[in-house]
């Protein structure tokens, strides 16, 4: 391919931005021009993120901007790990992008002490995405006046909100005070679509309501009472995203054969470390290592990763049995879909079909529900998996074996 070498170094002088190259001639080209400038300001040689095999007109439409290639991460699988949800039922085989080595082995094993101790339990207790704008009133009275006619005007806004989606419902507005401030927790089902481009547009015509028939004034469409990306006791609470548990009662036989310990040891560990550790360290997470299963299945399945930070939230607890170990985990705040950002990507998709999960449900939300049973019931089986390593004094050997 012929390259442009006055655009190229007009992008290395800044005389013309990388985004303002897309399309000139074509969209491959200014992907080879920005990655050649880079190239070149850098020292840098590039080649391995010139190897892909997505839509580049796509994802260059949705996905991402000034692109330049892309990075490949390696994929394991973990399974079978028997689930008995209620949308997600039967063997599944697990998804793991990852680069840290003897997570996939950990998660693989867990896999299968849970399989052989006849599954998971796996329900979904709560299903809600938030957006929270913050408005500006005159004093405490005007606070309350707002919250007030919120209160009063709900349906109004509902049909406001609702207007703009084919799929999402408004299901609540929860306001929040703090001076003169006002924090309105829009809270809305969103099917199978993650769903935060939906409630920010559809909350975005809300507060136009909200504005024409209040003194009030908007400060930002986004007041952090939502709370999206960044640890926050809202969500482990109230929950955002789908809130999900999943449990199973793992026999003495099976923690012998496979996991080299006891019951006791195990529960001990979960209870000083998970629960009295977190508690020591002000965790607002009680899990040993939750957000790694998450962020390996969303990587693999097209998700945003910055969402890991709401499924930390975990809680992890182990009791014992009168012949075993009763083990559960509980994702306040799981927020994932099967529609919509990168799960349209190639190999992404792929990963959701390994799952059963691609595309929209029937009925709508189906497919997303079944992933987030299927991702409950994997850290599940991290857990297990670690724990056991920890009761058994395992966890630096694995390391050491497997080269890590």
């Amino acid at each position: 391919m012929h390259m442009d070498r006055t655009l190229l170094e007009k992008l290395k002088i800044g005389e013309v931005g990388f985004h303002k190259i897309d399309n000139k001639p074509d969209t491959s080209a200014a992907i080879e021009l920005r990655r050649a400038a880079v190239s070149e300001l850098t020292g840098t040689k590039f080649s391995h993120i010139t190897n892909y095999s997505f839509d580049v007109e796509k994802v260059t439409k949705r996905n991402i901007e000034n692109m330049i290639g892309a990075v490949a991460v390696t994929l394991g699988v973990a399974g079978p790990l028997l689930i008995k949800g209620e949308y997600a039922k039967g063997d599944f085989y697990i998804p793991l992008a990852t680069t840290e080595g003897a997570l996939v082995a950990s998660a693989h094993r867990g896999c299968s002490v849970i399989t052989a101790c006849e599954g998971a339990n796996v329900r979904i207790f709560d299903d809600k995405m938030t957006r929270a704008p913050v408005f500006r009133v005159k004093d405490v009275i005007g606070a309350q006046r707002l919250v007030e006619w919120v209160k009063e005007n709900f349906m109004r806004m509902k049909e406001k909100a609702e207007g703009t989606t084919h799929f999402g419902k408004l299901l609540s507005i929860e306001p929040f005070v703090a001076g003169r401030n006002v924090y309105l927790r829009f809270a809305y089902d969103t099917k199978d679509a993650m769903g935060m481009n939906m409630v920010t547009i559809a909350t975005d015509a809300a507060v136009d309501m909200i504005l024409e028939e209040n003194k009030a004034e908007l400060v930002a469409l986004s007041g952090n009472m939502c709370t999206d990306k960044k640890p926050a006791a809202i969500n482990a609470i109230t929950g955002r995203g789908k809130t999900v548990s999943a449990d199973v009662v793992l026999t003495n036989e099976i923690i012998q054969e496979k996991l080299k310990t006891t019951p006791e040891k195990m529960a001990d560990v979960n209870y000083r470390k998970n629960l009295v550790g977190s508690a020591r360290a002000g965790s607002l997470g009680f899990n040993a290592h939750a957000a790694n299963i998450v962020a390996a299945i969303f990587i693999a399945c097209g998700q945003d990763p910055a969402h890991v930070v709401e499924a930390s939230n975990a809680m992890t607890l182990m009791e014992l049995t009168d012949d075993g170990l009763y083990c559960s985990v509980t994702l306040p705040s799981l927020a994932l879909g099967t529609v919509g950002g990168g799960t349209v990507i190639g190999a992404q998709h792929e990963c959701l079909s390994m799952l059963g999960v691609a595309g929209g449900g029937d009925p709508p939300g189906a497919n997303s529900k079944k992933f987030a049973e299927i991702v409950a019931a994997a850290v599940l089986a991290g857990e297990i998996s670690l724990i056991g390593a920890l009761a058994a004094r395992h966890l630096a050997k694995a390391h050491a074996e497997l080269g890590r």
